[in-house]
């Protein structure tokens, strides 16, 4: 990434503890201009979702107007998860009230604006469900130009979470998915093969919360609530799903990355929503994605403390 400018960024997601986190971490970061948040049903509902994505701008004194997408998925109900992410979708601690009014906009709508007016072209962070992204691209195809690429947490190459082959962001639209994945844009991909490497363990909430700013202390009380759950689970440590996506595109060198094609199934009664890689070039198909599959934890959680390490002084 050339880092003698800024680059726009779209920030599309459910939050949910891990979008929120990734916020934090994209906000922290010199190389990114957001200039939109979107929000997806998914972790909870459109209403709680939206709401929890205004505070968490309030929180980081994001200054744009946050735009709602769309409540339900492409063609299927919609599925939450109210046992990760508590009832409200970002249950812990308490979060300012919004600043700014919800946008006139929609989310497709605002993107697309950012998209014509941008001179440069725009990343896409995605760490929800696909649903606006997939609804950008069908109906407005002649903006797909103004695209870098598009980061995506989801998928999962070798199992899945929410059913054995399927993890759940692509589980909840894989209509979405499947048209994003068939877009011919550049697509970089945290899929499970990485995110459930990206544990931050106990001991590291507490360096978070000892950095003393008041959003770092934020962070460690998501981190707090969100274990509870994953330890349940048999984890060591809070899996850090949708960082992923943030910090590889800023930190590529900590990872591994390896180009594959990947193709969505759709129909399949036990297999829906799983994302398959061709490893041994079957297909014939040409890669279409950077699969991001491995980390340098140790490095990860260290960038994770710095960014935090950035909202010294801050006041809420």
């Amino acid at each position: 990434m050339d880092t003698n400018k800024k680059i726009p960024v779209i920030l599309d997601g459910d939050p949910g503890h891990d979008d929120a986190i990734a916020w934090v971490l994209a906000k922290a970061c010199n190389e990114f201009d957001i200039k939109a948040i979107t929000t997806v049903a998914g972790n909870q509902t459109l209403d709680k979702v939206t709401y929890n994505a205004r505070r968490i701008a309030a929180l980081l004194k994001i200054d744009i107007e946050v735009a709602r997408g769309r409540k339900v998925p492409l063609l299927s109900d919609l599925i939450i998860a109210p046992n990760f992410h508590g009832e409200s979708g970002l249950d812990g601690p308490e979060l300012p009230e919004p600043n700014h009014e919800e946008s006139e906009l929609s989310a497709v709508e605002m993107m697309a604006k950012v998209l014509k007016e941008s001179k440069e072209k725009v990343i896409i962070v995605a760490t929800g469900p696909l649903s606006n992204v997939a609804a950008l691209l069908l109906s407005h195809p002649e903006l797909k130009e103004k695209i870098e690429i598009i980061s995506i947490m989801g998928g999962g190459l070798r199992n899945g979470n929410w059913t054995p082959a399927a993890e759940f962001n692509i589980l909840v639209d894989p209509e979405a998915a499947y048209t994003v994945f068939h877009s011919g844009l550049p697509l970089q991909m945290s899929s499970l093969d990485v995110t459930e490497k990206a544990l931050v363990y106990p001991e590291e909430f507490d360096i978070i919360r000892n950095l003393n700013n008041p959003v770092a202390k934020v962070v460690a009380e998501w981190f707090d609530f969100f274990f509870i759950h994953v330890k349940s689970l048999g984890h060591k440590g809070a899996t850090l799903h949708d960082p992923c996506a943030i910090m590889s595109l800023i930190h590529p060198e900590i990872f591994t990355i390896k180009d594959y094609y990947v193709d969505v199934e759709l129909s399949g009664n036990y297999t829906r929503g799983t994302t398959v890689a061709d490893y041994l070039g079957r297909t014939g198909n040409k890669p279409n994605c950077k699969c991001v599959v491995g980390l340098n934890r140790d490095k990860f959680v260290q960038l994770l403390i710095d960014a935090c390490k950035q909202y010294e002084g801050w006041k809420i």
